[in-house]
This record gives C-alpha cells, structure tokens and sequence, in this order.
C-alpha cells in the first residue's frame, strides 16, 4: 500500500493532487485538484519529490462571504464523487438507479469474467441495469471497448440512453453508416478496433461475411439486448442460426466479457434456454431437466450466480417501498360485424375450406394451402383493407415448397423466439399454387376482393365501434397506441381515423410500420406535440425495445396477437419505469362472431392473463401452443360447418386438453425459477442504506442540481426553470464560458 493514504492530498510537479484508490507501495496514482479524469498521472516515489500538501491557513485580510465558501465546501465535496463509494461510476452517471437496478451490478462485481443473463421483466429498466455494468467497468478500468449488438430499430435509442445516461459516446454501426465509418479508418484497420464504443447491428455483423472480422477484433465486453433471438433451437438454418453461431465464437474467449439481456430467456423452448445458459459457461448446456430438489442446489447456485430474472411482484414484494411504476387496468371490448362482412367472412371460410380439403394434393401442397387458408382468414379478421391486399397478392415468390411452408408458417402465427417484428407486419402473400394456375379461382378472390373494398368505413363495424372509446380514453387522459397485425390495417386505421369528425384538427393521429426505417419511425413519433391529445397507429415493428411511455399511457390490442408474449411486449411499452401517469390501460378488442378471435382468446390470452394475475409474473407460452392453435384451427377448416349465420367460434371446436397440461406445467416451472434467480438473497436494503449514506457524504444528483444553480447564478448566469432549467449566459465571464466549452 502506498505510503499516503487514498484521498489525502499531495503536492508533486509544481501542483497539489488527491491520491487515488488505484496506487500501491511502487506507484502512486493521483488526479489533480481541479483537474479531470483524463489528467490523472502516475508517480514513482523512488524517482520524485512527493510531499504532503500544505495549504495557508486563512487569514482575516481576505475575508470571503458566505456563498463563497458555501460553494467552496460543496465544490470539494462533490469532487469526490468520482473516487468515493462502493462504486466508482456513480461520479460519471447522469441518473439515480433505484436500488433493485443495482442488484446486477453487484452480481457483475463478483464474476471475473463477467458473464450474466439479465432477464428481468418488460419496463423494469434491464438497459439502465447493462449500462450500470458497461460504466462500472470502463471506470475500474477492466474494459477499455465495448460493443452491444441488438435489432437495428433500437440502435439509436441505445446510443441515446448511453450518452445522456452515462456519458458514453458511442458509434452506430448499421449498413447506413459503414461507409463513412470505414473512411474514417487507416489501412488495414478494421472499424471494430478503430472506434472503442459501438453499438452494431446483430443482423449485420452475423453474416459470413462480416462475423469473422467483428470475431477477431471484438472488444473485451459485449452486451446483447433481445438475447432470446441468438438463442438455438434444434437443427435452425438462417438468421438464428448466424447469431447463436456468432455468440459461441465470441464466448469461446474465456476473457471475454458478455452480458445477455432479455425479458425472455426462456420463451417455452427448453433447449433454447440452455443454449444461452451455455454462452455463459459451457457446463450449462449440461444441466439436468429438473433443477429442483436438494440433490441440484449446487447446479441452482452455479446458474444463479450469472442468472437474475425478476417480475414486477418480486420488486414490490423485496423492496418493501414504493415503485414508480403504473398501475395497470385492464378492459375486454368486443364487436360483431356487419351483416355484409360476415357474409363476406362465410364465403372466404368456404372458400378456405374447399381448398384446403382438396383430396387431389399431396400432403405437402395441402400443408401450402392451409397456410393460404389462414393467411385469408387472419386478414378478413384484421380489416377490409389487409383482406384486399392478401386476396389480390399472387403465390409468395419462394425457391422451394419446404421456403413456402417456412413462410407461410412466419406470415400466419406470431412466433416469440423470433426477431420477426421487422418484417412481419406484412400481409400474407397467398402461398396456393391454384392462385396461379387456375383463372377461374383467381377471379373468384378479385371478386372477393372488390366486395371487400365496399366494407370500407361504415360497414367496418370493428373500427366503426372503436371510435367512442377511443374518444372516451382521450376523454379521461389517455393518449392510445393501436397496435395492428398487418401494414394496410394500420394504414387503413390512421386513415379512417383522420378523417372522423370528432378527431380532424382536434387530434394528432399517425401511422408507423415496418415500411419505414428505424430513423423515420423515431422521427414521427417525435413529431406529437406533448400538450394535444394524440392517436398512435403501429404495427409490432415498435413492440419490441421502443420506449413510449412519455407520449403515451394506453395499449389498445386492435388485432389480437397469436403469442401472449407479443401482448406483453406491446403494453410494456407504456407500463414501464419512468411512465409519468400513475394509471395506463390496456384494451383487448376481439370480433365475437369472426372465427378466429375467439380461439386465441380463450385458447392462449385469456388462460395466459389468468395465470399471471394469480402468480403476480408473466410465464412464457408453452413449447406447443402453436401447434395447438394449428390442430385447434385445422379442425375448424377440415371439419368445422357453418350451422347457422349466429354460431360463433366457440361452437364450432373443442379445446385440447395439452393446452391446460402445457400451461400447468409452464406454471410450475415459473414459479420454480422464480424462487431461484429472483436474488432476494440479496438484501437490497442494505445496498441501498450503503447508497444513501454514500450520497449523504459527496451529494445526490439533487445536490449536483444544486451546486450548478447557485455557481451559475454567482457567476453572473440568469436561470428559469418550468419543465427545462435555461440559462442566460451573457454575464457570464469569458474564461467559465471557455471552461463549459460554451
């Protein structure tokens, strides 16, 4: 240990300096006073001349007033901020972390390499809890780079948060902005060394082409958000494929650092968890089915230790003090349509039928025409205007059947291991070969197709009947977001909403799909004006990593999602930490005489809602409740009979009973891992005595608030404050100016 103690002061080179935690008995590592971080120096004792730090003592002569020394007490003691607490990051930070958020941090701390899998549930704050872990390590100085690959639709929204948060700049590197990135790098150099701090998307650095340089060159810590993409499951080809290829090569290096964030990890697939788990430590993947019992308590702690996932009631329930987040109230709203859409509805069901029940095909092209006949019946449930898209799309331009099956398969159910939402706001295409072949049918769907056109408006009872609780929500506060299955439904929605006379000129009303890129999305939603009321129109291209809970504090589920975790994603991006209304609504909007909502409902939604509010978390869909909503909906197309114009759904089939096995299964299962990798062993009530007792001795966020106030105002500054603090700086003098880069 050095011979000076850690914060005394020293003089050394013509100046004073503070001795930092860093120095040893061979070197002292000292930061100037006054000065910053990138000043800190390095002193050998046996070389220079290292002294104690004497100061004058005052003297009555130059009597100072109170402010003076107010500022020069407070000055000093937020320059120890950097230096002082369990955690050396909390001096660069523009941000409180609530204590829960600093239970990964502290698991972090103890691994050496950190490797750890974030899965704490939608909203809680998993990016702030990543970042905490980035800071903290670049400021201990482990790590040097970082790189976090994620979708490229929340690339931007990472760099946001990085800076603003925690005063780290980092570069995008997305195929819109390699080029410039690779003329700013030397010969032979490639962008992964030249820039220390990127964000990247997976997508782009998975391919062959890229992988193997970003492998070579790659930092010392990565951070991947949506983590359950890269997850394996069975002999996958494609994208999945190239993204768990590119995270086993990365975690090959034993050095290497890796943090995996997701809200779900598990997403029903056993294997896929346990190869996410293997990316932390190989061992993982050969973990026993069963973890419970005391004969695997060693195996729960070994996971446990790079595992933490926490729902909203273990927050409530180990923090014992109130959590900033809304409460949730949730509503089910129903229509039936009019008496010429259901008309319309029975001829396409027929239609359907009759192609699907074809004895002629062979299993393989019966499997493509029952794709087609869901892909039909999902768009006529949707809105006019998705059934006219999909009944005039010709066959999917596809290389083989088996890419057919695999497309229509993607088109039709909402599958959550996928990253899907970019691409899969598309209406289907119609996958049956008699589309092509066949005049005849092709001109029974365009005559579909233009009676579906005269549906638009008043004839569409389901948005016709939307209207008054959409003016309601608006009426009591609530700014909504729809979220629609396919593109021209959401376009089709904004459209007719724009033009109701209750909302022209009253209401801002915009439409965001998957048809613009990321940028452009960020940029309309930017557009509303805080102080109106205001409509969003979406598809799932924003139900996943996009933060809207300062513009909006409601979720109407317009078309319900095949995949209850697609509901979760969608409302989670108004009820999440930091939604500035105490209250958010969510709204499940179902057709009662459709043929299809009602399946979903009370099939997967309904049953999912259940289980959550009597467990208090979210459990992921079990493995095979998409093929049992296939076997639930083949026998509505093989079987099923239209026995009168008002039987609905419910009459027409028979739920499984593997579905109430799959979820009582799943249940358990949840409750099991919610027990082990919850870390309330972890007594957050001591962490956050520690923090509070840090802030008290070098100041809160609320003293830097403070400090720069009154220094600013002393100096000449004039300040207003409403929602933003403003200064006029004209009296400020020259050299402070120079000094804020002003």
């Amino acid at each position: 240990m050095s011979q000076f103690a850690v914060g005394s002061l020293i003089k050394a080179r013509g100046r004073e300096w503070i001795v930092l935690p860093e120095s040893t008995e061979e070197q002292i590592l000292a930061r100037p006073l006054g000065g910053t971080e990138e000043e800190i120096a390095g002193f050998l004792p046996e070389l220079e001349n290292i002294q104690p730090a004497q100061f004058q003592l005052p003297s009555p002569n130059q009597a100072g007033d109170y402010l003076s020394c107010r500022l020069l007490r407070d000055a000093l003691r937020l320059g120890f901020r950097s230096s002082a607490g369990p955690f050396r990051s909390f001096g660069r930070i523009s941000v409180e972390p609530r204590p829960y958020q600093l239970v990964p941090l502290l698991m972090a701390l103890k691994l050496d390499p950190v490797r750890l899998l974030i899965a704490d549930d939608v909203g809680i704050g998993k990016t702030v809890e990543a970042a905490l872990i980035i800071r903290e390590l670049i400021d201990r100085g482990e790590v040097t780079r970082f790189a976090v690959l994620c979708p490229p639709q929340i690339a931007e929204q990472w760099q946001r948060e990085l800076f603003s948060k925690f005063h780290l700049d980092a570069e995008l590197v997305l195929p819109s902005t390699i080029h410039r990135l690779e003329r700013a790098c030397r010969l032979n150099q490639s962008i992964y060394e030249r820039f220390p701090y990127q964000i990247i998307s997976t997508d782009f650095v998975k391919s062959d082409r890229r992988r193997d340089d970003f492998v070579r060159a790659c930092p010392e810590l990565v951070i991947v958000d949506e983590a359950h993409t890269c997850a394996r499951l069975g002999e996958t080809r494609g994208g999945r494929h190239q993204r768990h290829q590119l995270l086993s090569q990365l975690a090959q290096n034993a050095e290497r650092h890796i943090l995996l964030v997701t809200a779900t990890p598990h997403s029903g697939n056993e294997e896929g968890f346990r190869s996410l788990l293997s990316l932390l430590k190989p061992e993982f993947a050969h973990l026993p089915q069963d973890l419970s019992g005391d004969k695997n308590r060693k195996e729960r702690e070994k996971i446990a230790a790079h595992f933490v996932q926490r729902r909203r009631a273990d927050i409530r329930n180990y923090l014992r003090t109130d959590t900033p987040f809304p409460e949730r109230f949730e509503a089910e709203e129903n229509y039936k349509l009019h008496p010429d859409y259901k008309l319309l509805f029975e001829k396409v069901l027929e239609y359907a039928r009759e192609s699907v029940n074809d004895p002629t095909l062979d299993k393989q092209r019966q499997r493509i025409r029952w794709w087609s006949a869901l892909a039909l019946l999902r768009s006529m449930a949707s809105s006019p205007a998705a059934a006219v898209a999909t009944l005039r799309t010709r066959a999917v331009e596809a290389n083989s059947i088996e890419e057919i099956d695999e497309l229509g398969y993607k088109s039709v159910m909402d599958p959550s291991d996928e990253d899907s939402t970019e691409a899969n706001d598309l209406v289907p295409a119609g996958t049956d070969d008699q589309l092509v072949k066949q005049n005849e049918t092709s001109q029974k769907l365009m005559q579909m197709a233009l009676e579906a056109e005269q549906l638009f408006g008043t004839r569409d009872n389901k948005l016709k009947q939307l209207i008054p609780k959409l003016e309601a929500l608006l009426e009591e506060g609530f700014y909504p977001i729809i979220f629609c299955r396919f593109i021209p439904t959401a376009e089709y929605v904004a459209s007719q909403l724009r033009e109701h006379k209750q909302f022209t000129n009253q209401v801002q009303i915009e439409a965001v799909t998957g048809t613009l890129p990321p940028k452009e999305r960020e940029d309309r939603i930017n557009q509303f004006d805080e102080t109106k009321p205001r409509i969003l129109v979406c598809t799932d291209c924003l139900s996943e990593g996009i933060n809207l809970q300062r513009l909006f504090n409601a979720v109407i589920h317009y078309d319900l999602s095949w995949n209850p975790t697609r509901h979760e994603q969608r409302e989670g991006r108004v009820d999440r930490y930091g939604q500035p209304s105490a209250r958010v609504r969510a709204l499940t909007y179902y057709g009662l005489d459709n043929r299809i909502d009602g399946v979903v409902l009370d099939v997967l939604l309904r049953k999912h809602r259940t289980i959550r509010n009597s467990l208090g978390v979210s459990i992921p869909v079990p493995a095979d409740s998409e093929k049992v909503l296939e076997a639930v909906f083949q026998g509505l197309l093989l079987r099923g009979k239209n026995r009168g114009a008002e039987r609905t759904l419910w009459d027409d089939i028979d739920i499984p009973d593997e579905v109430k096995i799959e979820w009582e299964s799943a249940t358990e299962r949840e409750k099991l891992s919610r027990t082990l990798f919850a870390q309330q062993t972890i007594r957050v009530e001591e962490v956050t005595q520690e923090l509070q007792a840090s802030q008290r001795a070098i100041g809160s966020g609320v003293d830097v608030k403070e400090f720069f106030k009154l220094a600013l105002s002393h100096c000449g500054g004039v300040l207003t404050e409403e929602n933003t603090l403003r200064v006029n700086i004209t009296e400020v003098p020259r050299s402070l100016k120079e000094r804020l880069n002003l």
